[in-house]
């Protein structure tokens, strides 16, 4: 009776070890002697700001808990900073527009005697300028 399955490769054929990779260092070559001065580019550039505080801090033998606190509070300040000039920018739109509003209403409802009253401040205004 036949096999019912036939296989083309059922088992892999083993194959011999390989060696392991062995690491020979080669010696170094020798300088070769230029016929001219090798020209050197070098780039300096600017460090960022919080970094320049700390190397700042660090050339001037400041210890580590210094420079971390700089590093921390320095944009904690420049946020609580521009957070209370935000608000005063607000309370001095809030007076802004209640002035406008106060004076526009006196104005309005003033009847004669409040636009003489202008009239007179005006007058004042003008003599002194």
């Amino acid at each position: 009776m036949p096999r019912r399955y036939q296989f083309d490769n059922p088992l892999p054929v083993p194959r011999e070890p390989q060696q392991p990779v062995v690491y020979r260092p080669e010696p170094l070559p020798t300088p070769s002697a230029y016929d001219q001065q090798p020209i050197v580019v070098q780039h300096i550039h600017q460090a960022p700001p919080d970094r320049t505080v700390q190397r700042v801090a660090l050339g001037a033998g400041v210890g580590g808990g210094a420079v971390a606190a700089g590093v921390y509070l320095g944009p904690l300040l420049i946020a609580a900073i521009s957070s209370m000039a935000v608000s005063l920018m607000v309370v001095a739109f809030v007076v802004v527009v209640l002035g406008w509003g106060s004076v526009s209403l006196v104005r309005s409802l003033g009847g004669p005697d409040g636009k003489a009253a202008a009239e007179n401040v005006a007058k004042a205004r003008r003599k002194r300028g």
